[in-house]
């Protein structure tokens, strides 16, 4: 279950600040102060409470704040403005590894994060970053993930590949795994916590296009990619695992509408039955295509390139992956999201895109399937679960799965909304498995906005309002 836990700051709760003379110019940078002091107050509580053991982390700790104010639909923008500005002041002035200044990656600079000892013990992530070419304004990011060689080797390899890729001007960020053995996966905690700070540290420092971030790998990093591209596709623009071949109940497919995705594997590539089971996505990317072509807002759902490719085992053609990717810009507010909110490594996302569980349903998967037409918002929400209907016998692989889904009960969500998702001048309809749990308007709060920095901690989901409901 997912808890609360609400940070007052120290300079008190109370909003209502007194106008008098002079007063009014320095109301908004009294507020902006105050906002960063929570900010900063919240960073600091999850560093020392939530990294302290596996359980604590995957806890998913939800934060409120108790600063509230009503906000005009006029004044959304610059309020939005300046909760992004404080939250950007907060993570510098927070004490933590920050990343390296990015230079030519041609250079090889790199830096080191050591990951918490209570995700895994002893784990030093080396990486580089670094750009390619020059470009007027923000920088498209990539993630590579490298392959389940020696570490050293693959690492180099990756930054020799990332140089090659014809995909500039661009930003890369090439991590070394930090233990090998049992710890050579790219999805488990300690890793989860590098990409969040990765992503995090990234819109803060500015030098990134929030909407256009990838993630790519081989090998084991297809396998990484693969499950990093479903359990976070509301950040990512695109996806591109290549030579892997996760099980779907480790990456469903349906999280990735809205994405795009590439996956490349040699047809021949046998071993751990990856063509088998590249062949098993591309098989469940068409049906979702086919079933549903087209978002609410009539945009395409599925957009991917799956491929086989004929004569090849586990080495294929790398650079066929970047520049596909980087067609794809990321679409914040889809109006049709579907999300199986699936555990990896013991843990949870407690939001994806604009909807955020207060308390979940079930212990295990539940999935939830949003439309927004018409100021009208349907969605189900459905406890899943797996049947294994194929299994191969010599490492006990499951292969192939059916789903069932009951209607989940008694948990609580919440979602945000902005004039993309809904027009805020009317009145929103909020019906959940059949049943209308909400009519009404929606005002525009700070508090909203505050929320939802601290829960995506990205400048395109500052969300001006949020419907609460218990289901």
């Amino acid at each position: 279950m997912i808890n609360f836990n609400k940070l007052t700051v120290a300079v008190g709760v109370a909003l209502t600040l007194s106008v008098t003379p002079g007063s009014t110019q320095a109301q908004p940078q009294n507020m902006q102060e105050k906002i960063k002091n929570y900010f900063l107050q919240t960073l600091k509580t999850k560093q020392n409470a939530e990294l302290k053991s596996k359980a604590t982390y995957t806890r998913n700790t939800n934060y409120a704040t108790d600063i509230q104010k009503q906000i005009k639909n006029k004044d959304i923008a610059s309020n939005q403005k300046m909760v992004w500005t404080a939250w950007c002041e907060a993570n510098r002035e927070l004490q933590e590894q920050k990343l390296i200044k990015p230079e030519s990656l041609q250079k090889g600079c790199h830096g080191s994060w050591n990951l918490p000892q209570g995700l895994e013990p002893n784990a030093s992530m080396p990486y580089y970053y670094g750009t390619k070419g020059k470009a007027d304004g923000k920088l498209p990011l990539f993630l590579y993930l490298h392959g389940s060689g020696p570490k050293e080797q693959e690492w180099k390899t990756g930054l020799l590949l990332g140089n090659r890729f014809q995909d500039g001007p661009s930003l890369y960020f090439i991590p070394q795994i930090p233990n090998e053995g049992d710890y050579y996966r790219w999805w488990q905690v300690a890793k989860q916590f590098a990409w969040e700070q990765l992503i995090r540290q990234a819109f803060v420092d500015g030098n990134v296009d929030a909407n256009r971030l990838y993630v790519f790998g081989i090998s084991e990093g297809g396998y990484g990619s693969q499950r990093l591209a479903s359990f976070y596709a509301d950040y990512w623009a695109a996806a591109g695992p290549m030579a892997g071949g996760e099980p779907l109940k480790n990456a469903p497919v349906e999280n990735c509408a809205n994405i795009g995705f590439s996956f490349l594997t040699g047809a021949d590539d046998t071993g751990f039955y990856r063509n088998i089971l590249t062949y098993y996505t591309q098989m469940a990317f068409d049906s979702a295509q086919l079933s549903q072509p087209l978002s609410a807002d009539k945009r395409p759902l599925f957009r991917h390139r799956i491929n086989l490719l004929p004569g090849m085992q586990h080495r294929i053609d790398y650079d066929l992956t970047t520049p596909w990717l980087k067609n794809f810009v990321r679409n914040p507010y889809p109006k049709t999201v579907l999300w199986e909110d699936f555990e990896m490594d013991g843990r949870h996302r407690s939001g994806f895109y604009n909807l955020q569980v207060l308390k979940s349903p079930s212990e295990q998967r539940t999935y939830y399937d949003m439309t927004i037409n018409n100021n009208i918002i349907k969605i189900n929400i459905n406890d899943v679960e797996y049947t294994t209907i194929e299994k191969e016998r010599q490492w006990g692989i499951e292969m192939k799965f059916n789903r069932s889904y009951r209607q989940s009960k008694g948990g609580r969500l919440r979602i945000y909304l902005n004039d993309q998702l809904v027009d805020m001048d009317k009145t929103v309809t909020v019906i959940v498995n059949d049943r209308q749990l909400y009519r009404s308007n929606i005002k525009a709060t700070l508090q909203d906005m505050i929320n939802s920095c601290t829960e995506y901690f990205d400048p395109c989901r500052i969300f001006p309002t949020s419907i609460e409901l218990s289901y």
